[in-house]
Formats: C-alpha cells, sequence, structure tokens
C-alpha cells in the first residue's frame, strides 16, 4: 500500500496508525516502512502504571523515546491518544490520584447507572488520563502533537457499560453540551485564552461535613479557591501539571469562586453554586431565523433552572417539546449514553439539568414556535423565523 501511495504521488508522505507494532518487536517492519510515524496510545505508555496493573492486554512503557532513538529523521505524532471516560457533570468519590485510572465500580464508575466520574482522571483500560497525555509529550518536544479519542462521543462501542447506546470518550457529549474535559483541553490548547473552570458542581447535601475534592482547569498558572468567601489556598501548576487540586475541601452548601493568576496578574474568574429546586425550563436557541429547504436544522438547549435562574445540576426532569408552525422535531437528546429512548421521540429526561431538541424547517417561509413543559416546572417557549 505504501509503495502504490508512492508510485500515484511521489510528492506525498504516507502513514497508518500503530497500536502494537515497534521498532525491534515483530512489528518492526511496520515503522520503518510509514513516512510517518503515527502512534496510538504506545507514546504515553499501555497499562505502564499501577493503578492499572489489574487489567488484561498489551503493556507498553512510554514509547516515544523508543521509535525516536530508532529513526530520529521522522515526524512522530499520536494519531490516537486518551480514550479517556466520563459522563456529562456526574461525579463519584473517592477521585483517584493525577495518574488516572481504569474505570470499575470502586474507580470512577457505577455500572448500575451507566455513569463514569467527570472529574475526568478515568480511561478505557488501553488508556491514560489527558493529564498523562500532556505530560508525556511535554517531555519529548520532538513529538508533533495528538488527535484525541475521541471529540465527541458517538453511537456504538459504549466502553465500559455494554448495556448503553454510545460511547463515553468523547470531549463533547452525543448532545453537543460540553464536559468538563472540554475545559482542560482548552486550558491546554488555548494557553492565551483567559479562562478557569471549576468541578464537580457544588449541589451535595448528602456529603455536608465531607471532604468533596475541588479540581480547577486553567489557561492560568496559578489559582485561589474560595468556599463562601473563605479563601483554601492557592495552588501552583508545578512542571507537567496540568490541573490545580483541593483535594481536602470539606463539603457546605454555598459558593465556590476560584480566582486565577498569570504571571503574578489577576487572569480569570469562575464560580459555582449550590442551587435552589428545580422550577423552571429555560429554552435557547443557537439561532434566530432557519432555512425552510427542509435540510437547516435549529438546535435548541433546555435548562432546568432554580428560581433565580441557575442550572439545577441534578435535575432529570422529563421535558415534553412541541413544535408548532413551519417546523418538527427531527430529534431529542440529552447527552446520557445510557438513554435508550429514540432520538425522535418529543419527550427527553434531562441529564445533569440539560436537554436538547433539534427542530427542521418545512419548506417554505414562515414562522416555527417550540415549548418545553415538564410538569411542576414553569414552561418555556421561543419563536424562530424560517425563510
Amino acid at each position: 500500500m505504501h509503495n502504490i501511495v508512492r508510485e500515484e504521488d511521489p510528492t506525498r508522505p504516507s502513514t497508518a496508525s500503530m497500536n502494537v507494532a515497534q521498532p525491534g518487536n515483530d512489528g518492526a517492519a511496520f515503522p520503518e516502512i510509514m513516512d510517518v510515524l503515527s502512534i496510538n496510545y504506545q507514546g504515553e505508555g499501555i497499562r505502564d502504571t499501577p493503578n492499572y496493573s489489574g487489567t488484561n492486554g498489551t503493556r507498553t512503557p512510554p514509547a516515544y523515546g523508543i521509535f525516536h532513538q530508532d529513526q530520529p529523521e521522522k515526524l512522530m505524532w499520536t494519531s490516537e491518544s486518551a480514550s479517556a471516560l466520563s459522563t456529562r457533570r456526574t461525579y463519584f468519590f473517592p477521585v483517584t490520584d493525577n495518574g488516572g485510572a481504569p474505570v470499575n465500580n470502586t474507580s470512577g464508575g457505577n455500572e448500575t447507572l451507566a455513569q463514569v466520574s467527570a472529574y475526568e482522571l478515568y480511561s478505557a483500560n488501553f488508556g491514560s488520563s489527558p493529564d498523562k497525555v500532556f505530560a508525556t509529550q511535554d517531555r519529548n518536544p520532538y513529538v508533533g502533537g495528538e488527535f484525541v479519542w475521541t471529540g465527541f462521543d458517538y453511537i456504538g462501542e459504549p466502553t465500559p457499560y455494554y448495556t448503553s447506546r454510545s460511547s463515553y470518550s468523547g470531549i463533547v457529549d452525543l448532545a453537543g453540551f460540553k464536559k468538563d474535559r472540554f475545559y482542560l483541553y482548552q486550558a491546554r490548547w488555548r494557553p492565551d485564552l483567559t479562562m478557569a473552570h471549576i468541578l464537580p458542581h457544588w449541589n451535595w447535601p448528602e456529603r455536608v461535613g465531607e471532604i468533596t475534592p475541588v479540581h480547577v482547569f486553567t489557561s492560568g498558572d496559578e489559582a485561589e479557591l474560595f468556599l463562601n468567601g473563605e479563601s483554601l489556598g492557592k495552588q501552583r501548576k508545578q512542571p507537567f501539571e496540568y490541573r490545580l487540586r483541593w483535594d481536602d475541601v470539606v463539603y457546605e452548601p454555598g459558593e465556590l469562586r476560584v480566582v486565577a493568576y498569570k504571571d503574578g496578574s489577576s487572569w480569570a474568574n469562575a464560580s459555582v453554586r449550590t442551587t435552589g429546586p428545580a422550577a423552571a425550563v429555560r429554552l435557547t436557541a443557537d439561532r434566530k431565523s432557519i432555512s425552510g429547504d427542509g435540510r437547516d436544522l435549529l438546535y435548541i438547549t433546555a435548562d432546568v433552572v432554580d428560581a433565580e435562574g441557575l442550572i439545577v445540576p441534578t435535575a432529570d426532569n422529563m421535558i415534553e417539546f412541541s413544535v408548532f408552525g413551519a417546523g418538527q422535531i427531527v430529534a431529542t437528546e440529552n447527552g446520557d449514553p445510557a438513554d435508550l429512548v429514540a432520538f425522535p421521540s418529543a419527550s427527553r429526561k434531562a441529564f445533569s439539568g440539560k436537554a436538547l431538541t433539534i427542530v427542521g424547517g418545512t419548506a417554505g417561509d414562515g414562522m416555527v414556535r417550540v415549548s418545553g413543559l415538564s410538569d411542576g416546572l414553569n414552561g418555556d417557549q421561543l419563536t424562530v423565523s424560517i425563510s
């Protein structure tokens, strides 16, 4: 195949991904042939740390150096990295150390709920936490970067829970809602963007007085955390660290606030607050108008909010969507991999306080009014023009 590509176009390099092949092993010919070294998971090491010792399969120490020493003239990058797993805004305790861990019922997972903790430290058995990937790449600056598995959750391969319908590996869930991991990658890939993000949410009535770790993702290099106005101290990123951790926070309801710094100057702020009970559904459309060609789509987010308009992060209320006028519901979604309700259903439970409906315009001009109703909550509606 390499030779065929070269015959057809000698100006372009060719490559193929390597899950196992390395210089000096049974697959030694594979990296020799490739013009570009595309490595899957091997760069940061596979099952090579103590937390992964109980898993079965290939074990590989961090392999960037092996390839680079053998063929230092070749471009190298990671064509699949991490395979980290999580469900949006769900968290389990205790929290593993910074090296990451595979998912099981005592480590980041809940098989009954088919959910994975969103502290973003858990992965498939062959994978790694994003933090480990970042550190290994930074220790080997000749590596050209990474292609994360995956950007979005997707139908199929529902590791680690095969009763689910979709994967858990996305940086963004199946509804297009950002997981906490989104902000970890944002801090990594956009270091000049002023941002800070706090996890977990702060609705834990059952954890009053219990240790509830708080992590911060920021493009800054230092941050101070406050709980109800009281400083919990400053943390500074050390070499090869990509998150700031306050692992001994004792939960009490109220407000968590973080002030991030960069090069000694104030950089970004973020906060999360304990909410009241669910009071209303709030609809937000991605646009004010769509085409009436029968193909254009309108994406409407439904947030379950309290009386102050704060999203209730634990809300799972059933929402009934309706469309009036020149449009129709194409699909609904909530980002929960274990939700087996068919996409065309007009009824969808909120997951971690959010749901989505996708509306298509029917041919022609006009208006479409979309409503979202839920028993016991104030509903909402919005109107969008179709042209």
